[in-house]
């Protein structure tokens, strides 16, 4: 389904019904890199409608000329959720740069947003302290196999480069990758406006929202031990950090991440 917007168009599925959880997937993919390993969560698990949503710029989600920032795309979000959940209670969960937009909208809409998970998430921080990237299986027979681009996503996002991650990878990722707006990925935004203009949480001490911060230890891409003002912000806040999983903790370290997730629900 689509929902207009100013700045273009929101594509979204609903899935099932209650509180709504609204779903942010990580930048270069589409929703379906949430939606396969989230909705077998809830063959066993009622009370929320999953809100899949496409990123302004990614999947079928449509932006026109004027977005030009982090500040353009949340402002679509916001809008979308105006428009469709109105004086409406609901829930988040963001992954990635899905994430950092997820604390754009709490920021914004913090009376509305009950639960917040955040799944390796970027930050507002320029400067960020990773660990060096490690690989911890590599199986060169496959990588042989792919074409050039595939396999250069899938080895800078993996550290456990083998035959099941790559049928996720495959099956989940990279679909959306082939759909993104690339010409705007690619432009000059991320060194002009990739950072909101407004620290997400700057102008509140704490907040009540019960949030669950899922990392990975190794991952090289957000890291793990920047996240302190977090912990700060948020009394009711869990942190996890999960061993033997980089910035894709999802798909190398799917069975936890999903006990996790279905314990924060």
């Amino acid at each position: 389904m689509l929902c207009t917007v100013k700045r273009g168009c929101i594509h979204y599925e609903l899935i099932g019904e209650g509180m709504p959880l609204i779903i942010l997937h990580s930048m270069g993919t589409d929703h379906r890199s949430m939606k396969a390993w989230l909705e077998p969560i809830f063959n066993n698990k009622r009370g929320y409608q999953r809100v899949y949503v496409d990123l302004p710029a990614h999947g079928h989600s449509k932006i026109d000329s004027t977005v030009k920032s982090t500040d353009h795309i949340l402002s679509n979000l916001i809008e979308f959720i105006d428009i469709m959940f109105s004086n409406k209670d609901f829930a988040l969960l963001g992954s990635s740069y899905g994430g950092y937009l997820a604390q754009g909208i709490v920021h914004i809409k913090r009376k509305d947003v009950k639960k917040l998970l955040l799944l390796a998430p970027a930050i507002y921080r320029k400067e960020r302290n990773v660990p060096e990237k490690v690989i911890l299986e590599k199986n060169h027979t496959i990588l042989y196999a792919l074409d050039a681009d595939t396999r250069a996503a899938f080895e800078t996002l993996m550290i456990c480069q083998n035959e099941g991650n790559l049928k996720c990878f495959l099956e989940e990722v990279q679909p959306g990758r082939q759909l993104a707006n690339r010409n705007f990925l690619t432009s000059d935004w991320r060194e002009e406006g990739y950072f909101l203009s407004q620290e997400p949480f700057s102008d509140v001490s704490c907040l009540p929202q019960e949030v669950l911060l899922i990392l990975g230890k190794q991952d090289h891409i957000c890291g793990y031990q920047d996240y302190e003002f977090l912990l700060d912000k948020f009394p009711h806040l869990n942190r996890v950090i999960v061993n033997h999983a980089g910035h894709m903790l999802h798909i190398e370290q799917r069975n936890m991440v999903q006990q996790l997730v279905e314990e924060w629900l």
